[in-house]
């Protein structure tokens, strides 16, 4: 795919006609398939109309994708579907100014090995209690909802250290979680959706409220625990009710230490309200993200059987009787990493990104004026038929090291590229690892009869009516 001549932005090839373009996407079948359209009919670079952006650019081809890699802004309309969740201002759009140092706390924990031991042993039992649950139960398993839950329940361990202590915690959270996301995004791109506006959005207050105080009650836990730690360490008292100082300090080693986001948060002089919006940002994030793509990559796996049987095989090498890696295992389960990645490739967590450019910009040929929304089309990127032969087969050898050597870096963006990248994708890949690992070992998966997936957009790439497995023991 080349892009056409010309020199001007009136000469970016793109549809034409009036409107916002939301018709369009609605008749596409969703904006994925819109853009699929889009760039098959016009090339790599596309001029096209997205509500909320008043001018856009879709680019898929990843060489072209490079000269937008340093762009630091976020377009505010295509991100007010957040605000309910944000006090402080939204996150998602903060200046660069405000947004470097901020991503820098967030990296320093999420991004961190020291961070990612520190709670691997929690993650592994909430995984194997996950496991258990499905071993004693014979009905199918919706994967996408029970995998957001586990996947919640393990951000809630990091961030937090408390927040989702059983199932039905986070199954509430997710489902809040849900309510505001559908209400703004039925608000601002006139969805059809089921239910009235007015049942809508009295769902997603009663959620939003919820989701307040269920971080709110954890941050005052938290307050607490620090309060006492400073009554331990400089008077030798400890905080009332707890039954020695002993206990203090114990709780206090898991919380204060680098691994603890809130305590980066504070330490970096985050007002409370700025570490509350970060925190309900990253449940938010990582609780759909890394739960769905585990869940696309168990679906792939059903389908791919030989692939699945390798992966076990794999894990069982590493882990000889072992139920579950440990933290170092992870880097030596290298095929098991290639599925995950092409599971990802063909099923982004999140198929599309955004920024808009301050300055003019040129791409190829063309020179995209500033005010522009520059559109990441992910999905797209990641089907892009000049850098992956085949595009849509199932295929992990392309992420074998020979492989993967002559592709453009921007080929493959599963996490977002530039400074608005995901902060949270490292430990992403190390949650979903642990959780196939574990998952593969114990089972085989099989679609339930009759059962047909079909992926819909949402705030994350979702299965419309879930994926739901018929599970059977693999012999250990």
């Amino acid at each position: 795919m080349k892009p056409g001549g010309g020199d001007t932005f009136a000469s970016i090839p793109g549809p034409g006609g009036a409107g916002d373009g939301l018709a369009d996407i609605v008749a596409a079948g969703g904006l994925h398939n819109y853009q699929l359209t889009l760039h098959a009919k016009y090339g790599p670079v596309v001029r096209f109309r997205l509500p909320g952006a008043e001018t856009a650019v879709s680019i898929a081809d990843p060489v072209l994708l490079e000269a937008t890699a340093k762009v630091d802004k976020r377009p505010e309309k295509l991100f007010e579907f957040l605000a309910p969740l944000q006090e402080s201002d939204n996150l998602q759009t903060l200046s660069a100014a405000e947004h470097t140092p901020w991503r820098r706390v967030l990296l320093s924990v999420l991004a961190g090995r020291r961070s990612h031991e520190a709670h691997f042993g929690q993650f592994v039992t909430l995984t194997c209690d996950l496991a258990d649950r499905w071993a004693a139960s014979d009905e199918p398993v919706a994967l996408q909802q029970h995998l957001s839950e586990l996947s919640l329940r393990m951000i809630c361990d990091y961030a937090l250290g408390a927040g989702a202590d059983s199932p039905e915690q986070a199954g509430r959270i997710v489902s809040a979680f849900e309510d505001v996301l559908t209400d703004q995004l039925a608000r601002l791109y006139q969805a059809d959706l089921p239910g009235t506006d007015a049942e809508r959005g009295a769902r997603a207050q009663q959620a939003l409220v919820f989701l307040r105080t269920t971080v709110d009650d954890v941050l005052a836990a938290h307050q607490k625990v620090d309060v006492a730690h400073q009554d331990v360490a400089g008077q030798g008292a400890a905080w009332p009710g707890s039954a020695h100082q002993g206990d203090a300090r114990r709780t206090d080693t898991r919380r204060t230490d680098s691994s603890d986001l809130i305590s980066a948060l504070a330490t970096a002089g985050q007002p409370p309200a700025r570490i509350r919006d970060t925190v309900l940002m990253t449940m938010l994030a990582a609780h759909h993200t890394t739960g769905v793509a585990i869940s696309w990559t168990l679906y792939l796996l059903a389908q791919h059987p030989e692939v699945a049987d390798r992966v076990a095989e794999e894990v069982a090498d590493v882990l000889g009787n072992r139920p579950a890696p440990d933290y170092a295992d992870l880097k030596r389960l290298t095929y098991l990493k290639m599925v995950l990645e092409e599971s990802m490739r063909l099923y982004p967590p999140g198929p599309y990104g955004a920024r808009e450019i301050s300055e003019d910009l040129r791409v190829g040929d063309y020179t995209i004026p500033a005010g522009t929304t520059i559109f990441y089309p992910i999905w797209a990127v990641h089907l892009n038929p000049e850098y992956w032969p085949q595009p849509e087969v199932f295929r992990p050898e392309r992420f074998s090291a020979a492989e993967s050597a002559g592709r453009p870096r921007l080929a493959y963006i599963p996490f977002g590229l530039g400074p608005r990248s995901c902060e949270g994708a490292a430990l992403a890949m190390v949650e979903a690892q642990l959780v196939l690992a574990v998952l593969v070992r114990r089972f085989r998966f099989e679609l339930a009869p009759g059962h047909s997936v079909v992926p819909v957009e949402r705030f994350v790439l979702w299965a419309a009516d879930d994926i739901r497995m018929n599970l059977t023991s693999r012999v250990i």
